[in-house]
């Protein structure tokens, strides 16, 4: 939990100065509105004229106002101050000047004319970098630091004395926009207004610019941002990116330029699969993968570019270099005709120059700017909240034609991304052709595991192999990390509105629904179980617990703490739950898909993103799952499937620093070793779903042929394969004999067999060594003196079969008594007749406490045991009873933390907001309510307050 303590300072008045803005763009329309808020009389704006009908938006904000603006071509003819700008701006009375951005020649006749002199904002931290496109030489030289100066104005070119400085780091894949958007925009913003501040209170400094280290370069202009290919991957990189957006770095191919936008450095390893593209000049040809265009230094080193344009002005992503404008016209229904209408009074009501919308009209070359950009993309958002757009895709659909088809197949979910390319193994079984992925899910890719290493998953019904599957490497957890860590910090994921993250959990769960009996036989035949149960419970169960946590992801919510000192001294508290991170997933092999659901589902409703390892003998509904989850429209990243040995990828996901929880459901002894890992690499957050030994009660007062009923299904649910299973029934003395004879009798009825056979009631064990711990399981209990009285044996058939075995006599000493079979072992114990307590003792005598069951007709003897068996779950006159609303998780080495229910949203970080803050609004409502009949400035008093 983090703490935030806000003090509301104490009101202090700050002189103020008469200053003229002169300037253009956002950037001066914010350092404007900032000079305001603090009190400075801003005496006129000095700004460029309309271009195609639109004021800049600085003259837009000034005006709104009343401040006087001034919209000058140009100050001065022939280096000569014109006579008339001049007087019209001595006019105003300004004592200082202050140029935010400016794009013209002011003459020094207005630079030195108020008081205080002039001061200029400039995006590099002087004397390097002086000129016109000093964003973009920062990135070209590759520098390490960037960040910005206000300097007082002389006559030279960025040489004045220096106010201010502020710095930043220089990320390794920043462009212009993102260095800019991050830091050199909203903190030059307000170093601006700190300087404007400093000088009105006297305390500013003039250091003079040294001469050494300092540089000027050129305008950056198309014809000179050719690309020079003798060069490094990463000094073309910095060329590449210091040049994106404007001008663009170019260079030739197939005889045309093409302008290379969204470098990033990359390892050469990315470029193994794609296809070749010869480019003038360079050392070698790019090569178009499914990721991008990757391109290659003189020094072999390698940069993946994401997007490029051709001449025409069309831009592509790199990966449809060879197949642009292969897609058909889409036919648009009635109600996307009307929202295509919707949209050209949207173009129209920006593009005001134009006379009327075209389907032809191109956005850009009828005078859009990147502000109108952004507002187009917010448009689209209020007209079908469902189409999310970036900006990349206006600028990828420039016509209003193309806009319209790219919104529209946004629409339908037909939005042109990226084909998911899947290797799959297909058979034709259980009436139906199933196609599975073999290979490891990274990044929304079915990739193969570091150098090629696979295995064979077998079907347990035959003992055959089903497929070869990826097996997965340290690198490949390591790669699979870093692809979830990305996801959540720098992608949509990590930005998308709850709701809309709630929208593709629902998609996802309707996508599992489609295909359940597809993902019911893939679970028969990798695990084992009934198609029946899988259909019902493995599969049903899992699209229920993504339908259940989609409703919970805009309800995550933090509360409001009602704290010490809240009166008189007006002190807030309250909290906000955020999500954690990279969780990492670690499921048994019993109901493969469900335990992936149940601690999936609660992991991505939250926001965080996923890292998981099935099971080794049971990867393939997972691996479905991954293919349906990418289907589904989430992004790359998000969910990541990692098929592999738990010493190997289990275990570097526990020691991994960059995860930041970790769930697991299997062994006790593995447990504790996870546990371990986790508390020393980074003390990540843990999950835990461990062992059982659930004790279950049958007293004499029960309904026999339910107890009987429920006690067979407690113990031979899904082979047995179940954390919840009945390890030991106590049934009571009187009733005893009969118990074992009814369910001898039920046990004989079963169906061995086929688990893809309708009628079959009990399919194979799930793997060849677990048959095998079963045989020695059995094997024990007769040699410590338990009858044995059925089954007990692996069945003489191909597969790995094992009958329901039924144990009688079995104390509390005994080996079978205190561990856990996993199996269909039935282990009977009696006791007498009035010996509550004591049998209570037996069954609370373990160290685990996952689930324990009473059955009883007497509700206070049911009251009163269920209150006394030291277990996370108690079921009353029934058995494996589990719903996606209930908490499921046990005491004990049974493990912590829960699964399902509103409880397990809390895959978050809890935080703790203090706020001080004296409330006037009330106040100011009252004496507006008041007054401005009579004070016409409350209004800019209140604006300004605010």
């Amino acid at each position: 939990i983090r703490k935030f303590v806000f003090r509301r300072p104490s009101k202090v008045t700050r002189p103020t100065m008469k200053i003229a803005v002169i300037g253009q763009s956002l950037f001066g329309k914010e350092v404007y509105k900032e000079l305001r808020k603090d009190g400075h009389t801003i005496v006129g704006v000095f700004t460029i004229p309309d271009k195609d009908g639109k004021a800049d938006p600085l003259a837009t904000e000034a005006e709104k106002d009343g401040v006087p603006v001034f919209k000058l071509s140009r100050w001065r003819v022939k280096g000569q101050a014109l006579p008339e700008v001049v007087s019209q701006y001595k006019a105003t009375g300004p004592e200082l000047n202050v140029l935010p951005f400016c794009s013209q020649f002011i003459p020094m006749e207005v630079i030195d004319h108020p008081k205080h002199g002039s001061i200029i904002y400039h995006p590099s931290l002087l004397p390097r970098h002086r000129g016109a496109s000093a964003i973009n030489w920062t990135l070209i030289h590759g520098d390490k630091k960037g960040g910005f100066t206000v300097f007082w104005a002389d006559d030279g070119l960025d040489t004045g004395p220096i106010l201010l400085q502020r710095e930043c780091d220089v990320e390794p894949n920043d462009t212009v926009n993102t260095i800019y958007k991050r830091f050199l925009f909203p903190e030059g913003v307000k170093g601006t207004v700190e300087a404007v501040r400093l000088i009105a209170e006297g305390k500013a400094q003039r250091i003079p610019q040294p001469e050494e280290g300092a540089t000027y370069e050129c305008i950056q202009k198309k014809e000179n941002s050719k690309i020079d290919w003798n060069q490094s991957a990463e000094a073309i990189h910095n060329w590449i990116r210091g040049n994106d957006k404007v001008p663009g770095a170019w260079a030739e191919v197939d005889g045309q330029k093409v302008t290379f936008y969204g470098s990033t450095l990359i390892d050469n390893g990315v470029a193994a699969n794609g296809r070749p593209l010869e480019i003038c000049g360079a050392s070698r040809p790019g090569m178009v993968t499914k990721a991008g265009l990757v391109l290659f230094g003189n020094d072999g080193g390698a940069l993946l570019v994401k997007n490029i344009q051709f001449e025409d002005g069309k831009m592509i992503t790199a990966s449809q270099y060879f197949s642009a404008g292969a897609s058909a016209t889409v036919v648009l229904t009635e109600e996307e005709k009307a929202f295509a209408e919707q949209m050209r009074a949207v173009w129209q009501s920006i593009l005001t120059n134009v006379g009327q919308i075209e389907d032809s009209t191109d956005f850009f070359k009828s005078g859009a700017a990147s502000m109108d950009v952004v507002r187009l993309v917010e448009e689209v958002k209020l007209c079908a909240s469902s189409c999310q757009l970036q900006n990349e895709d206006i600028y990828m659909n420039t016509t209003f034609q193309d806009f319209i088809q790219m919104c529209v197949r946004k629409l339908r979910g037909e939005d042109d991304e990226e084909e998911l390319i899947v290797d799959y193994v297909e058979k034709n079984i259980n009436n139906m052709t199933v196609k599975m992925p073999h290979q490891l899910f990274i990044n929304g890719e079915f990739v193969d595991a570091e150098g090629g290493k696979t295995y064979k998953t077998i079907n347990p019904c035959d003992g055959m192999a089903i497929c070869d599957v990826s097996l997965a490497q340290i690198s490949d957890v390591d790669k699979a990390v870093a692809a979830a860590k990305e996801a959540f910090e720098e992608q949509e994921w990590g930005k998308m509105n709850p709701r809309d993250r709630g929208r593709l959990l629902y998609k996802l769960a309707d996508l599992m629904e489609q295909h359940q009996e597809e993902l019911a036989t893939i679970e028969a035949i990798d695990s084992g179980a009934v198609y029946t149960l899988a259909l019902k419970t493995h599969v049903g169960m899992s699209i229920q617990t993504f339908r259940y946590f989609a409703g919970w992801c805009d309800k995550i919510q933090g509360s409001t703490i009602p704290i010490n000192q809240a009166r008189p001294n007006r002190n807030l508290c309250f909290t906000r739950k955020e999500p954690i991170g990279v969780c990492a997933i670690v499921i048994p092999w019993n109901y493969p898909l469900m335990m992936l659901a149940w601690k999936t589902a609660a992991c991505l409703a939250a926001g965080n993103t996923v890292v998981l390892k099935p099971a080794q003998v049971t990867p393939l509904t997972a691996l479905k799952f991954a293919e349906l989850a990418s289907r589904a429209g989430l992004p790359k990243g998000v969910i990541n499937i990692l098929p592999g040995s738990g010493s190997l990828v289990g275990q570097r996901l526990s020691d991994h620093p960059d995860v930041r929880k970790l769930g697991f459901t299997g062994s006790t002894e593995i447990g504790k070793q996870i546990m371990k890992s986790c508390a020393v690499s980074n003390l990540k957050k843990v999950s835990l779903e461990l062992g059982g030994k659930s004790p279950l009660i049958i007293f004499a007062d029960c309904d026999m042929d339910k107890a009987v009923r429920m006690g067979m299904s407690s113990v031979f649910f899904n082979k047995g394969e179940n954390c919840i299973a009945a390890g030991r029934l106590f049934v009571e003395e009187s009733i005893h004999d009969q118990f074992v004879k009814k369910v001898v009798e039920e046990v004989k009825k079963m169906k061995i067999g086929d688990p893809l056979d309708r009628c079959t009631d009990h399919g194979p064990q799930n793997h060849k060594a677990h048959l095998d711990k079963l045989v020695e399981f059995c094997q024990f209990g007769v040699k410590e003196g338990a009858v044995l009285v059925c089954g007990g044996h692996a069945l003489q058939r191909p597969g790995f079969f094992f009958e329901p075995t039924v144990f009688t006599n079995v104390q509390d000493h005994m080996y079978i008594a205190k561990e856990e079979s996993f199996g269909p072992v039935m282990i009977i114990s009696k006791f007498k007749s009035g010996e509550i307590d004591e049998v209570l003792r037996s069954a609370n005598a373990t160290e685990y406490g996952l689930a324990s069951g009473v059955f009883t007709k007497d509700i206070s003897k049911a009251l009163y045991v269920s209150e006394r068996l030291n277990a996370g779950t108690v079921f009353v006159n029934t058995y494996n009873k589990t719903d996606v609303a209930t908490p499921f998780g046990g005491f004990k080495q049974s493990g912590f933390g829960k699964d399902l229910g509103k409880t397990t949203c809390t895959s978050c970080n809890c935080k703790c907001f203090f706020f001080n803050q004296k409330l006037y609004f009330i106040y100011f409502i009252f004496w507006l309510s008041v007054c401005q009949e009579t004070h016409n400035k409350s209004w800019e008093f209140l604006r300004s307050f605010v």
